[in-house]
């Protein structure tokens, strides 16, 4: 848990419901602190003891600890955006998370895009601008309209995110989005209901969770709508029976297209009745309030059994 982005606390929090909800008769685990200044683990006392980079092990009262496999909390970089995971492959130890290299793509909102679209998924019309490009205002609004979403092409918790009504609310728009990343992203507004769809690996299989629906007061479901209680997250959501069925097939199908496994969380808006894809979440959020361990409880799926399966499935 932690990491070296805009979204360490949440991470931490996450980690530590999922530590708080471990079978401890059944696993020995450890909270393990991946931050900028320090690698370290801590026990039930907050003691820290700092990580071998070597082999991900550390020493305690004298004795060797290592690790089967890692449970991986940590939203962005470098959990989510898969270097840490390359790491771990090449140390030899298990995690819960997807293989590196789909946990890179997923992580590029672009190139999951570039990708989902080669199968027939709708997605808003979109823009892509690297640091340093030419911005042309007009070309911009020609393309994708007004309103539109400017977001970093690589963070999550809508860090970085805005969304501009007027033309010349794109460029302090576009600057806030390069604080976050180099590589920045400008999507068409999309009109409809908004819905987040858990699909995950549960006992082995692949498995579609309760459809969530997002009904934000904000402008859009930004950083304080997630996490300060300016939304509401409706499940299961309130779509037809015709719509659950469509974006549950869509979810799944990205799920194996995108070639992941572990635990995902994908966002999708309606548009005459049609799902289009927004965007992956590979680490979403695992506090009790976040809309995944919500899914899973309409699912009579407990956090303790959710958090076993994944690390079972990684042991196997």
């Amino acid at each position: 848990m932690g990491g070296f982005s805009s979204e360490v606390n949440i991470s931490l929090k996450s980690g530590n419901v999922v530590y708080n909800h471990l079978d401890r008769e059944k696993y020995n685990s450890f909270r393990v602190h991946i931050l900028k200044e320090k690698w370290v683990a801590l026990d039930d006392e907050e003691n820290e003891y700092p990580i071998n980079k070597n082999d991900f092990s550390f020493t305690k009262k004298g004795d060797l600890i290592t690790f089967h496999c890692v449970f991986n909390a940590i939203h962005g970089n470098p959990g989510e955006n898969g270097v840490l995971l390359a790491y771990f492959n090449l140390i030899g130890i298990k995690h819960t998370s997807a293989p590196f290299y789909q946990m890179a793509l997923t992580f590029n909102k672009r190139d999951t895009l570039s990708v989902v679209k080669e199968y027939g998924i709708k997605t808003a019309i979109s823009i892509y601008l690297n640091k340093g490009d030419v911005i042309d205002l007009d070309k911009i609004i020609a393309k994708v309209g007004l309103p539109c979403f400017i977001k970093p092409n690589s963070a999550g918790s809508s860090y970085g995110i805005s969304k501009a009504h007027r033309k010349e609310e794109i460029l302090p728009a576009i600057e806030k989005a390069y604080k976050e990343d180099s590589e920045i992203l400008i999507e068409s507004f999309l009109d409809g209901v908004e819905v987040s769809v858990g699909v995950i690996q549960y006992k082995g299989k692949t498995k579609v969770l309760p459809i969530t629906e997002i009904v934000t007061e904000n402008d859009f479901f930004d950083y304080e709508a997630k996490y300060e209680g300016k939304s509401k997250e409706i499940t299961p959501a309130r779509i037809s029976l015709e719509e659950q069925t469509s974006v549950e097939f869509i979810a799944e199908k990205v799920y194996t297209i995108l070639n992941v496994s572990g635990f995902s969380r994908s966002e999708f808006i309606f548009v005459d009745g049609e799902p289009h894809f927004i965007e992956i979440n590979m680490v979403p959020g695992l506090t009790e309030e976040s809309i995944l361990p919500q899914q899973a409880k309409a699912a009579g799926i407990t956090l303790k059994e959710l958090f076993e399966s994944v690390i079972e499935s990684a042991l196997e």
